[in-house]
Formats: C-alpha cells, sequence, structure tokens
C-alpha cells in the first residue's frame, strides 16, 4: 500500500476528501502522516479525528532551507513514498523537491499556466474569464509550473461571486486529486518534457 505524506497550512479539505476516498477503497493508498506549519490547523484536528497521526511543525521564525530539512526528516520517518499538498502556503525548496522526485503533487485553484500564485479564484474573477477551474500538477522548482496532471473546468456565470466560484472550484478539486492520484498510483506513465503521458492517455475532468 502507497505511503501518502500530507502537508497542509489550513483547513486541509482536499485532504479530507482523500481521506475519504481511501476510506471507501477507492483509492488504494495509506495516508501515513499528516503535517503542518501550523500548530493551529484545522486540517491536524480532523486527522486526529480520523485516527492518522498528524504532527505540528511550527514554521515561524524558522529558515526555508531549515524548516524542509525538519519536513524531509518527519516524512522519511513516517516511510513516505508520495507527498501530497492540500493546501500548503509554503514555497519547498529545490533540496526537499529533490528529495522526492516525481513524488510531489499539487492542486492549484485556476487553469494553470494561468493565474499562479496566490487568490487564483480572485485573479480569474477579477480578469473576468469566462472559464476557469483547478489543475493537479508535479512539483518542480518553479511556482505552480510543473507538469500538468490533470485539469477541471468550471464556467464563469453571469452574477457569479468570488465566493460562489470559489465554491464550485474547490468542489472539483476534491473530486479530480483523488482521480489524478489514483491514475498516477495505477503507475504506466512518464513524464516528457512537460507532458505526463501513460499507456492510455490521461483524461482531463470537467
Amino acid at each position: 500500500m502507497t505511503r501518502l505524506g500530507i502537508v497542509l497550512s489550513g483547513r486541509g479539505s482536499n485532504f479530507e476528501a482523500i481521506a475519504e476516498q481511501i476510506g471507501q477503497v477507492k483509492l488504494g493508498a495509506e495516508i501515513a502522516v499528516v503535517v503542518s506549519n501550523r500548530a493551529d490547523a484545522p486540517g491536524l484536528d480532523a486527522a486526529r479525528r480520523l485516527g492518522l497521526s498528524a504532527v505540528a511543525l511550527p514554521s515561524r521564525g524558522v529558515e526555508r532551507p531549515e524548516y524542509d530539512r525538519s519536513l524531509i526528516a518527519v516524512l522519511r520517518a513516517h516511510n513516505v513514498e508520495w507527498v501530497i499538498l492540500a493546501g500548503y502556503m509554503r514555497i519547498l525548496t529545490a533540496d526537499f523537491i529533490r528529495a522526492f522526485p516525481e513524488r510531489i503533487l499539487n492542486i492549484h485553484p485556476s487553469l494553470l499556466p494561468a493565474f499562479p500564485g496566490l487568490d487564483a479564484q480572485h485573479q480569474a474573477f477579477a480578469y473576468g474569464v469566462k472559464v476557469t477551474g483547478c489543475t493537479v500538477h508535479f512539483v518542480d522548482e518553479h511556482l505552480d509550473h510543473g507538469p500538468i496532471v490533470m485539469q477541471a473546468t468550471v464556467p464563469v456565470e453571469d452574477g457569479d461571486t468570488v465566493d460562489a466560484l470559489s465554491a464550485r472550484i474547490l468542489r472539483e478539486e476534491h473530486r479530480i486529486y483523488s482521480e489524478a492520484l489514483r491514475l498516477l498510483l495505477a503507475g504506466g506513465w512518464r513524464i516528457e518534457g512537460r507532458k505526463v503521458v501513460r499507456a492510455k492517455t490521461l483524461t482531463a475532468g470537467g
């Protein structure tokens, strides 16, 4: 059973969606540990309620290289094979990424490469796009840049608000994160340049 390490900063709703899929035996993996850089993160409480190992590793006042070394140590101590970022609000160092090559996933609330960085939903709404969505991608050494695994589209409706749009995007995030992870754990894929290629072509949700 593949061992996942969940890393988060806040409520961790994507983590809970993945945990639900595992609990329903729809995803062949186990959550080895949930780690947060904030001791008060609701995601840690959710992990404890599920009986999972939950580790608070506060980042305040710690330099990024030092912090990432500590984070690597925690994940390795729990024999983590894949690192799943679920609302983790820190940029990873190159050393961290090299510690788990092609085994770090993130989900971003836009159709990358559009609207990287913070507040992607607000960026899309303010720009006036008619379609936005979310993206599951591998993490590399650049912000919201790694090869794309799966995307889902979400239309921007007349009379929308940022909150309403964000809620619809989040529902799609919960759906495709587990779906993308399931496909990757099944194997038979490789990365060619920026493309994730499988024996059977990955299909986008949405």
